[in-house]
């Protein structure tokens, strides 16, 4: 019998649709599907907003932490016997959870807010258990963690796993079946190896020669800041209550570096990057140069916003109206989430141009939450390139791309970043997803 099979595919390919369609089919409680998308769940989404993982004192009262709902789910899952709570010890052990078991909900990072899902949906002993993209957004030691829970699982236990997977470069070795699922229909592979041996490799660019160089060409502005630090960060310290998060930090980001921003979950990188997109509430107490403009000299969060272009989890968390593609990054002009002034055709003639850059033109009047959740990526990644900024900072910008689409994503941040006055911060768990032109790295480890 198959125990593992990886449903793989294109962005946009039918995937979800596929999984959606054998969900029907099976209609068992005994199946579980864990969408690893960036959002919270039905129960949050309504009251989140792009910045209130930083802004706790909003958070209401009523809001669960992460232990009360772990219990919870524990306790519908079935009868508590000593079998189950060795899988819940487990669980908790492999995934560090007593280190944020009192964190809302709603305040967890992205690879943190994955474990979570991840046990929750393991308390239930399935039968069938589905997960999309459970890879994404953990770092590598997790990552290896979890290869090797489900390869113990599905030796020990009675259940059958489906991956769907949009990075297809490191499929796990327990896999016994692939699915592509293409245009013509699905192609079945019994072996990773066979699949492996019948995909055409991605070139080593895939952005065309003239748009790289229409990328190039492109006018620069009047408006923009000419400074030499474009962050400098001076013993920045960052406590939630008793948790620490970042401690005496000091960092100096110049003109034209390209930096990589790397570390365990949790560890703080993007509460970090927060404090330099004007997110958090607590970096008008820190000490924080931006763009050679000390924090709270006179500026508003709008002046320096302008000339930052952003892509995160977190702000993929929040868009949740349905509004056509073209008017998302229309947004990224007004730094908003949803678009409350009209554009001109000026500004949809930029739009319309970036989504032809990242080949995704043809999406511009498909609604947003109607689209995978790859090509919601591109759409953002499109956002935040729109008003050619000076910083860009892209966090995890990858998640869920297939390999072509990633290979595009870094011909262009790579082109974009090689112009004059461009600076760039990126945060990636995958040494791969690093663009060339990487001029320094900065780690950040968690504090215990």
């Amino acid at each position: 019998m198959q125990k593992v099979t990886a449903i793989v595919g294109r962005n946009g390919s039918g995937k979800t649709l596929y999984i959606d369609q054998l969900r029907k089919q099976l209609a068992s409680d005994r199946v579980r599907y864990i969408a690893f998308t960036d959002s919270y769940g039905v129960n949050v989404d309504g009251q989140y907003y792009l910045q209130l993982r930083w802004n706790q004192h909003d958070i209401d009262h009523e809001t669960p932490t992460v232990g009360e709902l772990l219990e919870k789910a524990y306790k519908l899952a079935g009868e508590d016997t000593e079998e189950r709570r060795k899988l819940q010890a487990h669980l908790y052990k492999l995934f560090h959870m007593e280190e944020f078991l009192d964190k809302f909900i709603i305040i967890l990072s992205s690879g943190e807010l994955r474990k979570f899902q991840l046990t929750k949906t393991l308390f239930a002993n399935p039968k069938l258990l589905i997960m999309d993209n459970p890879f994404i957004g953990l770092d590598a030691e997790t990552r290896d963690q979890l290869k090797e829970l489900l390869s113990v699982l599905t030796t020990e236990r009675d259940i059958e796993v489906m991956l769907v997977l949009s990075k297809t470069d490191d499929i796990p070795e327990f896999v016994s079946k692939m699915i592509e699922i293409t245009p013509n229909g699905e192609q079945v592979y019994e072996t990773v190896d066979d699949y492996y041996a019948h995909q055409q490799p991605i070139p080593a660019q895939v952005l065309s020669e003239e748009k790289r160089q229409a990328i190039l060409n492109l006018p620069y502005h009047d408006n923009d800041y000419d400074c030499q630090k474009v962050v400098e960060m001076k013993d920045v310290s960052i406590r939630y209550g008793e948790r620490t998060i970042l401690k005496d930090l000091n960092w100096t980001v110049m003109n034209g570096d390209r930096w990589a921003l790397s570390g365990q979950n949790g560890s703080g990188k993007s509460t970090l990057l927060s404090l330099v997109c004007a997110d958090n509430p607590q970096s008008y107490a820190c000490d924080i140069t931006l763009f050679d403009r000390p924090r709270g000299s006179g500026e508003s969060i709008w002046d320096i916003k302008k000339h930052i272009g952003y892509v995160s989890p977190e702000m993929h968390r929040s868009y949740k109206r349905d509004l056509p593609a073209i008017r998302i990054v229309a947004s990224g002009l007004m730094d908003s989430i949803g678009l409350y002034a009209v554009p001109n055709e000026q500004d949809y003639e930029k739009c319309r141009w970036w989504l032809d850059i990242f080949g995704i033109g043809h999406l511009a009047e498909r609604r947003f939450l109607q689209l995978s959740s790859g090509e919601q990526r591109l759409i953002l990644l499109a956002r935040a390139f729109v008003k050619d900024p000076q910083l860009l900072i892209l966090d995890e910008p990858l998640h869920g791309l297939d390999l072509w689409n990633r290979r595009l994503a870094k011909d262009i941040i790579e082109t974009f970043c090689q112009r004059r006055n461009k600076t760039m911060i990126m945060v990636t768990h995958y040494e791969t997803e690093l663009p060339k032109g990487i001029t320094k790295k900065l780690f950040l480890a968690r504090n215990l």
